[in-house]
């Protein structure tokens, strides 16, 4: 069985990308031998339906099961026609989501959890949370901080752009989703500082 996992490189030790439409790539992983292929996400940069068109990649490559942090209602509904089974709100590792989907320790989901357009470019209040975010995607990715920040900028304007009738977060939603994004951080920041310390010993 294939799983789609977006994630923010190219193998199973990567961390989660919460963003499944803007995601940086995603893995798709063969649950019989964890073999597995990385995909960079073409849609990153689409305007508008980037959701859908990845909705579509991963259906296409065969996957029955969509791991991923967020992801908004165009998505969900895509991947529910294609008959895609999705799991959100998970973070950690590719390889972590696999091993916790196989154990039977996550619970699919029928609704989106962020609204349309969710990882978008924008502005507004949004903006420092946003930023913070990105600090720590660019630097678990191993980027850079410019990337990772534009990044980030663009996953918290989205909340300040969103549509009236777009779906809202209730509290414990939020909550869940700001302790799966510290939870992440803490990991990215541990990855730096390892990074920091591999060039400090040379």
């Amino acid at each position: 069985m294939k799983i789609a996992v977006s994630s923010n490189g190219k193998d199973l030790n990567s961390l989660i990308d919460p963003r499944f439409g803007r995601c940086a790539y995603f893995i798709i992983a063969e649950t019989d031998d964890m073999s597995f292929e990385a995909f960079d996400n073409e849609s990153i940069a689409l305007g508008g339906g980037a959701g859908i068109q990845s909705a579509q990649f991963v259906a296409s490559k065969g996957a029955v099961v969509v791991i991923t942090g967020n992801c908004g209602p165009n998505a969900v509904q895509a991947l529910s026609a294609a008959r895609v089974e999705i799991f959100l709100g998970q973070s950690g590792t590719v390889r972590e989501s696999i091993e916790k989907y196989m154990k039977g320790d996550m619970k699919s989901a029928s609704k989106p959890n962020v609204a349309d357009h969710y990882g978008m470019g924008g502005g507004g209040a949004g903006m420092g949370r946003g930023m913070g975010r990105g600090l720590g995607m660019g630097g678990g990715m191993g980027m850079g901080g410019g990337r990772g920040m534009g990044r980030g900028i663009g996953g918290s304007g989205s909340k300040s752009s969103a549509q009236p009738n777009a779906t809202q977060l209730s509290g414990e939603e939020e909550l869940k989703n700001l302790k799966n994004l510290a939870d992440e951080m803490r990991r990215q920041i541990e990855q730096i500082e390892s990074r920091i310390n591999t060039f400090e010993k040379k």
